[in-house]
């Protein structure tokens, strides 16, 4: 289908759809550019051994405000960061609550996930040991942007019109399971169509369009590592590049992008921006198709949720572990994350002592007829795949939410061990891996979440 007869069906069917009431809704959009104007370090990889060299595509947040007839507000806030800290997130809400009495369970900030974004304060603090002044640098970075959230967010709330809202999905095929599938082995197994390991390709999608039927807005997630790129530019990667080419497509129209369950799942073909390029037009189209296809009209009002549950590390890393990492003698990539995690222990273990339980948020959303559930953290995709089975394939499962303190594995993940289940913790400056039971934890605290608004009517 080509460009031009997409946006004709979706044009007619938009002007079809407002015939019927927007059902209260209020919506508002706005973004702020967050690109570093100096070079700063990089996150995600450790073998990057410079700060960035410049920009390849502009950085963003980005905001959707909505309001349902009764004046209940929610808030999303998406970045193109590799990760936020409850840090940030808390501080984000605190001062959208001052301004507008905005709970802080209607404020959901998700990060794109993309390796081609500034290293942020408090984030992958064990990933290497920065100088003083390369701190300051990134405290001042994280800083900005906590206010560039604010600010995008206040704007979002300032320019909400009536809106309808409309929930539909389609799917993208780029997304593949790297515990179970090597790159290397990857073409053949695709050409046998023998890939392994759970996926989700599903791509939810919201689209918000004004009175006209004219698209305001559209959010998108898919469950994937927004890591096809690795090299010393800015850039937003794959999502970055699908929200250039919608926004090109709908002309004044927003596009916005929310991390799913991706902590195991890699996109394939990796290492250009061409691959880039077309998993963006890949991921582009499918939401092209949601939004011609037949779409539920999200209807009702607005309630949240946000809870903390305890989870606790395995065990206290010993002093001889402490101070065998700070004496590591592995490859320069290693060498550098094992000395920063024995830094911060000792640090830890000095100030009162390591702490062997962790809060971790998670977070329920009823917007009207439709269900979202954000979580913490790099929830890897069995999540997803077990809470859609258990609660309906309508439900949006996000991850790299409020909070990314470090990976989240299923419980036959965490049993497997390798870096999603153990070695992520070294960068991540947590003193071992999760305890046995974390996902029956979280599981039962979402179900809870979801009863409990299910009720809120």
């Amino acid at each position: 289908m080509t460009t031009a007869l997409r946006v004709w069906l979706f044009s007619l069917i938009a002007l079809r759809a407002f015939g019927a009431d927007s059902g209260g809704w209020q919506a508002g959009v706005a973004r702020t550019a967050i690109t570093p104007a100096a070079p700063l370090w990089m996150t995600g990889y450790a073998v990057r051994d410079h700060p960035a060299e410049g920009r390849a595509q502009e950085l963003w947040v980005k905001a959707l405000a909505l309001q349902d007839a009764a004046g209940h507000r929610a808030i999303v806030i998406t970045a193109d960061l590799c990760g936020v800290t409850r840090a940030i997130s808390e501080r984000v809400a605190a001062e959208l609550r001052r301004k507008y009495s905005i709970p802080r369970s209607a404020v959901l900030v998700n990060a794109s996930h993309t390796h081609c974004s500034p290293s942020i304060d408090g984030y992958l603090s064990g990933l290497r040991d920065y100088s003083d002044a390369d701190r300051a640098a990134i405290a001042a970075y994280t800083l900005k942007v906590s206010d560039q959230m604010v600010a995008t967010a206040t704007a979002a709330i300032a320019a909400a019109q009536p809106a309808q809202l409309t929930a539909s999905r389609d799917r993208a095929t780029f997304a593949m399971n790297r515990r179970n599938n090597s790159e290397k082995e990857a073409p053949a197994r695709i050409a046998a169509g023998k890939l392994a390991g759970p996926v989700d390709y599903d791509v939810p999608v919201l689209a918000v369009r004004d009175h006209t039927g004219k698209l305001l807005a559209v959010l998108v997630s898919y469950a994937c590592h927004n890591t096809t790129l690795s090299f010393y530019q800015w850039h937003g990667d794959y999502a970055g590049c699908a929200l250039q080419d919608l926004e090109e497509r709908h002309a004044g129209a927003l596009a916005l992008f929310a991390q799913g369950c991706a902590g195991n799942i890699n996109p394939f073909p990796r290492g250009s921006t061409t691959f880039a390029e077309q998993h963006g037009r890949d991921l582009a189209d499918a939401v092209d198709r949601a939004l011609v296809a037949p779409g539920d009209t999200v209807s009702g009002s607005f309630a949240s949720v946000l809870s903390d549950v305890p989870l606790e590390f395995a065990q206290r890393p010993s002093d001889e572990e402490i101070r065998a990492a700070a004496a590591s003698t592995k490859p320069a990539a290693s060498r550098q994350m094992d000395q920063a995690w024995s830094k911060i222990m000792a640090a830890e273990a000095a100030q009162g002592g390591i702490a062997l339980t962790y809060s971790y948020p998670v977070q329920a959303w009823r917007l009207g007829n439709l269900t979202w559930v954000a979580l913490g953290g790099e929830a890897v995709v069995d999540y997803a795949l077990r809470l859609k089975g258990e609660l309906g394939k309508n439900l949006w499962v996000l991850a790299y939410s409020n909070d990314v303190m470090a990976y989240i594995p299923s419980e036959a993940v965490l049993k497997e061990g390798g870096y999603e289940g153990k070695t992520s913790m070294i960068p991540y400056g947590r003193p071992s891996a999760w305890a046995p039971g974390l996902e029956e934890k979280i599981v039962a605290q979402v179900r809870s979440s979801v009863s409990e608004l299910a009720v809120r009517r």
